[in-house]
């Protein structure tokens, strides 16, 4: 949520960063009507309630000298009436307000690339040469099922398409995967591993920003009206919702594991094809609360800590900037990590890691106070996959198969997979 002042004293800096994003700018005229109806009612409110004090006073006095005060007292019940009736108002444009400040993405940092398909990203840096093969490399899709590693067909059987049966190996490889990736990041990233709930409250996704936007991407449970998370994100955010936190504790960073729901509509290409997009996915996240000050290098930090993973994997990639219209509506800058696939011979993001400023903290309520008397003021949020789960394991698969079919196990994740070196078929 961006800050009411900043809005009011600057709204085409605001419709600018809109624009840029490829959005639309009416919710910020409709925000700025509302703004300009709540402070005239107010002000209204507050000259009646004035006004009335200074009359139940003289009222009191007229009483106190045996005066009749009851003309006085029936105008005041009038003044009373409209006070009422100004505050029901007020409370309904209130709410009209909040409403529309929810819809407004992020600003823009100014060195966000302009643009909004992912060609205009504007890659930054690469590591790792990827790999020449001496036979026709295969999809991971093709490989998990000779390798029976993974069943696409029995979990359709459970649940539908979109989701999938990790076997033998193959379970054992994505449990590799979390377990290295937490270590990694626990151990060496200086992050505090935390399990939150993989079920959230509405006015949880509200604070992370996925809510009310994307509702229609979520899995509700309608009874309770709550949500499978979408990314711990959602849940992370909130761990320190409604708390002013002590400045000397800052940057809190944290790391999760968790399974995310994503109700998503795919397309049928080969970016959607196996374990790329599911309803139900694995991820482990970094997510940082820090102080504004600190933010912009915090994000390049995270980043790093992402591209580590990679890096230890021998994973090949190139970070992408991403322009305006590709980051989310709570980005002001991002990056994507991309890993190169070379079974379908493309690029795909297995991370994708943020700089939201204060806008998910003004949501979440959650501020520092730097003095013991010192006036709170929001702190900044950061959040980074670390990785997506299901991708890395892809992209392993197509980067380390072998012309008989098999697939190496990276040397960082032996020792995760009690010293197996490659995964056969059986």
């Amino acid at each position: 949520m961006l800050d009411i002042r900043l809005i009011r004293s600057d709204p085409e800096l605001v419709r600018q960063s809109i624009k840029k994003r490829g959005g639309d700018d009416a919710p910020l005229d409709a925000l700025l009507n509302a703004d300009e109806r709540r402070r005239s009612l107010l002000q209204e409110v507050e000259s009646l309630r004035a006004e009335r004090n200074r009359v139940s006073e003289e009222i009191a006095k007229v009483k106190r000298e045996g005066g009749d005060a009851a003309d006085t007292i029936a105008e005041m019940r009038k003044v009373g009436d409209r006070i009422k009736a100004l505050e029901e108002e007020l409370r309904e444009v209130e709410a009209e307000q909040e409403g529309l400040a929810l819809e407004l993405p992020n600003l823009i940092s100014q060195d966000t690339p302009e643009g909004t398909t992912e060609d205009e990203n504007v890659i930054v840096r690469e590591w790792g040469e990827p790999r020449h093969f001496d036979f026709e490399p295969k999809p991971h899709w093709e490989l998990a099922v000779a390798l029976d590693i993974v069943d696409f067909e029995r979990a359709a059987r459970i649940a539908g398409a979109n989701f999938e049966v990790f076997k033998g190996a193959g379970a054992r490889l994505r449990r590799a995967l979390i377990n290295f990736m937490l270590d990694l990041h626990a151990k060496e990233h200086g992050y505090t591993e935390v399990a939150p709930p993989v079920i959230a409250r509405r006015d949880s996704l509200i604070a992370s920003g996925h809510l009310p936007k994307f509702e229609g991407e979520q899995f509700h449970l309608r009874e309770s009206d709550m949500f499978l998370i979408p990314t711990a994100e959602a849940a992370l955010v909130n761990i320190h919702r409604d708390e002013i936190l002590d400045g000397d504790t800052l940057p809190r960073r944290y790391v999760a594991y968790t399974p995310c729901f994503r109700y998503e509509k795919f397309g049928a290409g080969k970016e959607s094809r196996g374990l790329i997009r599911q309803y139900q996915f694995d991820k482990v996240e970094m997510f940082k609360f820090v102080p504004p000050e600190a933010s912009a290098d915090e994000l390049e930090s995270l980043v790093r800590n992402a591209e580590t993973v990679y890096q230890r994997l021998g994973i090949p990639y190139k970070l992408a900037l991403l322009c305006a219209g590709e980051m989310s509506v709570a980005a002001t800058k991002a990056y994507d990590p991309m890993a190169w696939f070379p079974g379908t011979g493309s690029w795909m993001e297995l991370s994708s890691c943020s700089n939201c400023l204060d806008w998910q903290a003004r949501r979440a309520n959650v501020r520092l106070r730097r003095e013991p008397r010192a006036k709170p003021e929001f702190v900044h949020t950061l959040n980074g996959s670390g990785l997506a789960v299901g991708r890395t394991l892809a992209a392993i698969l197509e980067s380390y198969q072998q012309e008989d079919g098999s697939v190496k196990v990276p040397d960082a994740l032996v020792g995760h997979m009690d010293g197996l070196t490659a995964i056969r078929a059986v």
